[in-house]
């Protein structure tokens, strides 16, 4: 095995390779600048910083208070400036825009139309807006010579009471730029089983959705998500490690959910910088996605909220990389978990992981061998394996 089979990307490689991105807020990933903007034309007057470098450092620096309940409350200045049409418009096309310079080759973006009523728009008036946006979005990014195809989750609140009137509203557009539903919020207190109603009718629907479960709160939540609500995905999951032991020696022991969620395929959505910044891990070497990723669990990379956690995908891959030493077999290995778990056909999410993902990772392995020819043919590194 040689030097540059193991050999972990840089940063330019990391910001190359084709990424899936799952778990990501719409209104946690505006530009600073953009909210700024928004805020002027609005007149909006609270943000806490007017010029943008400077409420970019704010958003970070409140958000990194170690409770889920004080990382929510930034929320409220972003979604104040997204209530109308034009601004809901800007931010979902910049977003499309921003993860396509990332790397990023598919997402799925998540928010909460109910949060974006007070300018008069109707919830059909909101859905229509963002998926304009992800378009022109996708169309910008095309020319500036990136690819993305972008999806949009629709999100009900955890602590209000609207969660099947947004559900319908989802399958209403399933097939118009909306490929599921969500439920976020604070866990404590807001099981996801107060929304049963909303679950029942999409499965009734044969549609999609995945539950922010197992982020703040324990073991309880995911085994809810799952066993009464039916979750496809787990938004999170990270604390399924309070479910696997590993002993002095080493020894890993699987209790029975974590068992059931790794022999049923179940998609994690990892979020390792907003993880620790919510406190669900105390640092990047301690997150639970390298035992997650060594036992083989569908784990998937995801960003959360870029502006809170002043981060992207590539940042996130450089963080892991660095902590964990992963190859680009490994990257590759979390991009394809991720396509394989997105919410569009079997056969599109095929295309994707044959036609970009696989092919963009090969190129960028070639890189090494026609930087060193003696090196002889590519061979996988010992930390990857098939299973995913």
């Amino acid at each position: 095995m040689t030097s540059q089979t193991l050999k972990t990307p840089d940063p330019d490689q990391i910001r190359r390779a084709p990424k899936v991105l799952l778990h990501d807020h719409l209104d946690g990933g505006l530009r600073p600048g953009t909210v700024v903007d928004l805020a002027r034309a609005s007149g909006y007057d609270a943000l806490p910083e007017s010029e943008p470098d400077a409420l970019g450092r704010w958003f970070r620096e409140a958000a990194d208070s170690g409770s889920l309940e004080r990382y929510l409350e930034t929320f409220a200045h972003t979604c104040a400036v997204m209530q109308t049409r034009d601004a809901l418009f800007r931010v979902a096309a910049e977003c499309a825009e921003d993860l396509a310079a990332d790397g990023v080759v598919y997402a799925e973006i998540r928010y909460a139309p109910e949060q974006h009523l007070e300018g008069g728009l109707s919830l059909e008036e909101v859905v229509e807006a963002v998926n304009e946006g992800f378009r022109e979005g996708e169309r910008r990014a095309r020319e500036d010579g990136n690819r993305i195809r972008v999806g949009a989750l629709l999100t009900a609140m955890r602590h209000a009471a609207r969660s099947l009137e947004i559900a319908e509203l989802a399958n209403r557009y399933r097939d118009l730029g909306v490929v599921g539903f969500d439920i976020a919020g604070a866990e404590a207190g807001f099981p996801p089983t107060r929304h049963l109603d909303a679950f029942e009718y999409l499965k009734r629907e044969n549609n999609h959705f995945t539950i922010h479960a197992g982020e703040a709160f324990g073991l309880p939540s995911i085994w809810q998500a799952l066993q009464w609500c039916g979750a496809d995905r787990l938004g999170h999951g990270v604390r399924i490690i309070d479910d696997i032991q590993v002993a002095a020696d080493g020894e890993v022991k699987l209790g029975r959910l974590a068992s059931y969620v790794r022999d049923k395929r179940i998609p994690l959505e990892l979020c390792p910088t907003s993880n620790l910044q919510t406190g669900a891990a105390a640092s990047y070497a301690e997150h639970p996605i390298g035992l997650l990723r060594k036992l083989h669990f569908r784990a998937t990379v995801n960003t959360d909220n870029r502006l809170m956690s002043g981060t992207g995908m590539s940042t996130e891959f450089e963080r892991l990389v660095e902590t964990f030493h992963y190859t680009l077999d490994d990257m590759q290995w979390f991009t394809v978990n991720a396509m394989k778990s997105a919410f569009i056909p079997f056969d599109e999410r095929l295309a994707m992981i044959n036609d970009v993902i696989k092919p963009g990772y090969a190129e960028l392995k070639s890189e090494w061998l026609f930087r060193d020819p003696a090196a002889g043919p590519a061979v996988t590194s010992g930390s990857t394996g098939a299973v995913s």
